[in-house]
């Protein structure tokens, strides 16, 4: 009926082909299993875009020869070397002797760039490919060929089974690359799907970075409709081109290491708006709005590398602008490490106007202040393209104007991470082109980037009360009297509000470090995640670094400021060259760094990229556009154990949500999630999860409990949806933990963890459904490995009520099983008669009896009532055996032992009981039967006596003699 190759295999197929891609059967290529490029394809294409080889077509096997070297030569371990040199070898370093008289020139391996000279090449999709040889070759599923040249691989999975996904997918793509690396030299990108989510990569790269691929007007993705927009807009011929050329990156980490980029689609979409408007040559401005940490940076190295490589551009000259010098920096290291030509860093105003004097025509990094005494015009031609980013806070001042008028024929593109203001006029003034109706040219907003996991959500948690700067005051006598003000007026005022008061007192200040160690410790740290703590002013930093040195090592913290206008040389320990400032961040960004905690007033609030960085400790008044930069340093994806970014705060910034981030967006209002409102949801999320096993005995150990839990999920269509719930409840527990509120349910949770963890695939099937239990989770499954023990039925009675009904209902017979509760817990009574609790509970029974009798209650009350006093005894039972009733231990093992022996058990009873009384009373300790250590130091020691010493292997004998001495113990 439906299977992955007539339902997503040919829909991919056939919307290439409406795409312009030419289909061949994989059978049907001139090729045999062993080649990699498809030969006769790449040495027509060769003849066909170059007259010399056309000349003398044998050219074309010296070309191919060096191309089949670079591949025949990839190992797993160089494979984005040899990616990389495959580029160059076609765009670059494509020079060949057979011009006249042996002279080099270019050779062309493709048409780019324009729409005629696209057409020049041929554009194949095949399926079902199979490398190197025919028997146990590895078979691709689909396989675009430009000249030849495979040029993407896509793999597919059945879009008709719920627990397989495009996660599964791109891993088989992932060993591919590993064990068949020949393949992927030539590649610009993979593609995974199953029909319900597309995704792509590039070589080497993470699948949990894979992305997305949209368009500006459907963002849905679920249905084999959405994957086929995405297949559509994206794999058409043009943008492949593209893609190849100009948006794909190779860069070098601080370990060296190479790495591939590619562009994502918000970024590929961003920079070709401002190629299409300076090639059109109007309007010469525009607004992007790119959320924060969905990459503007990359998008800038994208629009750069295309803007300069565009002929009818005639060389122009691309600036990168901004405000400050740590985003400088930042951006100077990001298009460092992507290697591109032709760069320079303008670092003071006398560089600046010499490079626009001097007509120079580079990628120049810079910030606005160098424009600051620029008088004059500086160069007027029309192809200067500036880039500004964070385009909204001073762009629209002096500055600004000083720089337009140096560059009066110049484009302008501003860029911003948040959106702009409503009362922020000024920024699309400067920016926006009244031709861009919503005032944007591109826009990626909060919920975009949260969907496409470019950032994570965002939670706050509030502090205790007694931490919580008083609102009133900061709302009266801060942020109303400064409502108008300039930042200046602003500045000088809150020195004469109590705001600094507040802030400086040294009382206060302990609290809060006592508050932010404990948090850091307990939530935080277990996790491998770091902290930014974000205070008042420079004086303040010194005081939270002094109070935090009594409470952690020295080393644990340190604090990253301006040090400029110190006269009394109070921050001389901490003024860093731009160098050391750079190598205290990498040891911050440094899992394995003793350096946990940032201290910081204004630096590392913008710009800062720390994706371990996952908790900002907010100690200072902000709002608007300051504090959604500041807060999103904590939202980088990181690892799968990164759920989200964290913000405590300590000074009810957040007490007011849509003040405190005041812009058009509604969507910007849910930004910020409170974790007040997520301990709400606890419950609920258990009971979803749990109701997935209606009437199982939690209690019960071993496999006879794991079997009835995975009987009442046996198909894969239950399995995924309790797993899906699963995941939402395992997301807000680890969001939480260990929160005290969490002790409640932490027997129940740790039961369905382990259910979850019992049916999960173990052949990476449904990766995406099955993701990783977060590491507060696993510590927990591990120290409850046993999730219960033995016990009957009357153990049901620690679920509610919904879940006794549910039990009720199953039985078959209400009157048996009423019968065998009443006699259980008759016995359960009369086992400690002189124990004033269980008289009580007999004088309940009585009452009970009474009205059950008296016909005030159905069978059903009755037994439900009955359910609930014996749960009571079990708990009394609890409370008085284990204190009381020591010595009974041997008196009872005695009993069990004479009850089992016969012929064939050659033992003396007194001896292996008085051995197991010895034994157990050595390993036993107060309350052992609640931890999972005590639990199985007394089975260990229990085996050591029943099955070693004395050779009784019946698991009976065993499980009854360890049920007493939990009991008797």
């Amino acid at each position: 009926m439906f299977n992955e190759d007539n339902t997503i295999e040919q829909m991919v197929i056939s919307t290439l082909k409406g795409n312009g891609w030419n289909y061949i059967s994989a059978e049907d290529l001139p090729r045999t299993y062993s080649d990699v490029m498809v030969v006769p394809m790449v040495k027509d294409a060769l003849i066909r875009l170059n007259p010399e080889i056309a000349e003398e077509p044998s050219r074309a096997d010296e070309v191919i020869y060096k191309l089949r070297t670079i591949i025949l030569s990839v190992q797993p371990g160089n494979l984005i070397t040899q990616n990389e040199l495959f580029k160059k070898m076609v765009f670059e370093e494509n020079s060949y002797p057979f011009g006249k008289d042996g002279r080099m020139i270019p050779i062309r391996f493709f048409g780019t760039m324009k729409k005629e000279d696209l057409t020049l090449n041929e554009y194949v999709v095949t399926n079902q490919w199979v490398y190197p040889k025919k028997e146990d070759g590895k078979r691709l599923d689909i396989v675009l060929l430009i000249n030849g040249f495979p040029i993407a691989i896509g793999e597919l999975k059945t879009p008709v089974r719920k627990a397989i996904t495009w996660l599964d997918a791109a891993s088989d793509i992932a060993s591919y690359e590993k064990s068949i690396p020949e393949m992927f030299v030539s590649n610009v990108f993979n593609f995974a799907t199953e029909g319900k989510g597309y995704r792509y990569g590039s070589v080497g790269m993470p699948i949990n970075m894979w992305g997305p691929w949209h368009t500006s007007d459907h963002k849905s993705e679920g249905s084999l409709a959405d994957v086929k927009v995405s297949v559509g807009d994206m794999i058409t011929p043009e943008k492949i081109m593209d893609i190849f050329q100009f948006f794909t990156l190779f860069a070098t980490d601080k370990k060296h290491v190479k790495y591939k980029i590619i562009c994502r689609y918000q970024q590929y979409e961003g920079a070709n708006l401002i190629v299409q408007r300076v090639v059109a040559g109007y309007p010469k401005q525009g607004l992007i709005w790119h959320f924060q940490g969905s990459g503007k940076s990359l998008l800038m190295v994208f629009a750069a590398q295309k803007l300069r490589m565009i002929p009818e551009l005639k060389n122009p000259t691309v600036v990168i602008v901004d405000d400050r010098l740590d985003l400088e920096t930042q951006i100077t290291a990001t298009f460092n490490a992507s290697d591109v030509p032709n760069l320079v860093s303008l670092a003071t105003k006398e560089e600046v106007e010499n490079f626009f004097k001097q007509d120079i025509r580079k990628v120049a990094i810079t910030t606005i202040f160098r424009f600051g005494d620029v008088e004059g015009v500086l160069n007027p031609r029309d192809n200067v393209i500036i880039m500004v980013d964070e385009a909204h806070r001073t762009q629209e001042g002096d500055l600004g104007e000083k720089m337009r008028a140096a560059l009066p024929n110049a484009f302008f593109f501003g860029l911003t991470g948040t959106p702009i203001n409503r009362i922020d006029k000024n920024t699309f003034r400067a920016f926006g082109a009244t031709e861009d109706k919503s005032g944007y040219l591109s826009r990626y907003s909060f919920s975009d980037s949260i969907r496409d996991n470019a950032t994570l959500p965002l939670n706050f948690e509030p502090v205790p009360v007694d931490l919580h700067v008083d609102k009133d005051k900061l709302d009266t006598e801060f942020d109303a009297l400064t409502e108008t003000f300039s930042d200046t007026d602003r500045a000088e005022l809150s020195k004469r509000v109590n705001m600094k008061a507040i802030m400086y007192d040294q009382k206060r200040i302990r609290k809060v470090c006592e508050h932010i160690v404990k948090h850091y410790k307990e939530k935080i740290e277990p996790n491998g995640y770091k902290g930014q703590i974000v205070v008042y002013d420079r004086e303040c930093c010194l005081k939270y670094k002094e109070e935090l040195d009594k409470l952690l090592p020295s080393e644990a913290t340190t604090i990253v400021m301006d040090t400029n206008s110190d006269k009394e040389d109070r921050y001389k320990k901490y003024r860093r060259s731009r160098d050391e400032e750079a190598k205290v961040l990498d040891q911050f960004r440094d899992q394995s760094n003793p350096l946990k905690l940032v201290i910081v007033t204004a630096k590392l609030l913008t710009g800062f990229d720390a994706p371990i960085l996952q908790t900002m400790y907010l100690d200072k008044p902000m709002k608007d556009h300051n504090l959604l930069q500041a807060i999103c340093r904590t939202n980088r994806t990181y690892d799968e154990g990164k759920t989200h970014g964290l913000i405590v705060d300590y000074i009810g910034i957040f007490d007011n949500v849509a003040k405190a981030l005041d812009f058009d967006e509604a969507s910007m209002k849910k930004v910020i999630t409170n974790i007040d409102e997520v301990k709400k949801q606890i419950p609920a999320l258990l009971r979803k999860c749990l109701s997935y096993f209606m009437g199982v005995d939690r209690t019960v150990e071993g496999w006879e409990g794991l079997l009835a839990a995975q009987e009442c999920i046996p198909t894969n269509k239950d399995k995924d949806e309790f797993a899906a719930d699963y995941r939402v409840l395992n997301r807000a527990w680890d969001a939480l933990s260990p929160d005290p509120i969490l002790e409640k349910y932490k027997f129940d949770y740790v039961w369905l963890s382990k259910v979850h963890e019992s049916v999960k695939p173990t052949d990476n099937r449904g990766a995406l459904v099955w993701t990783a239990l977060g590491a507060k989770t696993l510590e927990l499954v591990h120290a409850n490995i046993k999730v219960g023990q033995v016990h009957d039925d009357l153990d049901i009675l620690t679920l509610d009520a919904n879940l006794i009904d549910e039990f009720i209902s199953r039985q078959k017979n209400v009157k048996k099983t009423t019968m065998k509760v009443e006699i259980d817990l008759v016995a359960k009574i009369r086992e400690h008669t002189n124990d004033p609790k269980f008289v009580k509970l007999g004088k309940k029974l009585e009452e009970l009896r009474d009205r059950h009798e008296q016909g005030l209650l159905t069978s059903i009350e009755f037994l439900k009532l009955l359910l609930e006093l014996a749960r009571e005894a079990a708990q009394a039972e609890k409370e008085v055996v284990p204190e009381k009733e020591i010595d009974r231990g041997k008196a009872v093992l005695t009993e069990l032992f004479n009850g089992i022996k016969n012929d064939k058990t050659p033992i003396i009873v007194e001896r292996i009981v008085n051995d197991i009384d010895d034994i157990v009373k050595i390993v036993r300790f107060d309350g052992w039967q609640r931890t999972t250590a005590g639990k199985n130091e007394v089975k260990k020691a229990l085996r050591s006596i029943i099955w070693i010493k004395y050779k009784i292997k019946d698991k009976e004998v065993f499980d009854k003699a360890y049920s007493y001495i939990e009991q008797y113990y």
